[in-house]
């Protein structure tokens, strides 16, 4: 999707109940499930393809340090208001100008399936970790079509990194419906 089509998502992108999760049981749900993988706060945090920071919103809440990273321009203004503690960029999730070695977990949710070259974007990312780093993506295959399976995610991350752990997430409290298809977390330590 290109960034005009992003842009024009970013009013309403918080609608969504795994988006803007405004239900108190849906925030708390992907805060235990997110604090139960990443190392302990302060760790620092870059969160890319960061939409309108809803996750970054629960993570500096819970004492992490956190870099957002989107490419359109209307997310990031979204995502300045809601998480002023954090810092925010315009760039390319692809290809993140963002420091190597500095950051102890590369979070990413719902992105890596839709970038073309996802082995060389998962090496990018992996850069980006200080020793003894995550790689921490959030991602599915979805009843559309589109989306990445469980089994392809571990293959792409393994061609850089030892270790791909996959949590399904077929639980209705993280989608704010029952879902159909098939959605999960992935952690790789190394």
């Amino acid at each position: 999707m290109s960034r005009e089509t992003w842009d024009g998502e970013a009013a309403s992108f918080d609608d969504e109940p795994d988006h803007g999760l405004a239900d108190p049981n849906t925030r708390a749900a992907w805060r235990d499930l997110l604090l139960g993988v990443l190392p302990p706060a302060p760790a620092r945090v870059a969160d890319l393809g960061c939409g309108t920071g809803t996750l970054a919103r629960v993570l500096v809440d819970a004492g992490y340090a956190v870099d957002g990273l989107d490419f359109s321009p209307e997310m990031i203004v979204r995502a300045q208001v809601k998480v002023p503690e954090a810092r925010f960029v315009i760039d390319d999730a692809a290809d993140p100008d963002l420091t190597e070695a500095t950051y102890d977990v590369v979070l990413c949710r719902h992105v890596l399936w839709a970038l073309p070259d996802p082995e060389a974007v998962v090496k990018r990312w992996s850069r980006l970790l200080a020793l003894g780093g995550s790689l921490v993506l959030i991602e599915g295959s979805w009843a559309t079509g589109a989306g990445l399976s469980a089994r392809e995610a571990q293959r792409i991350v393994r061609t850089t990194r030892l270790e791909a752990e996959v949590t399904p997430l077929p639980q209705a409290v993280y989608w704010g419906k029952e879902i159909d298809d098939e959605r999960y977390l992935l952690v790789s330590r190394r």
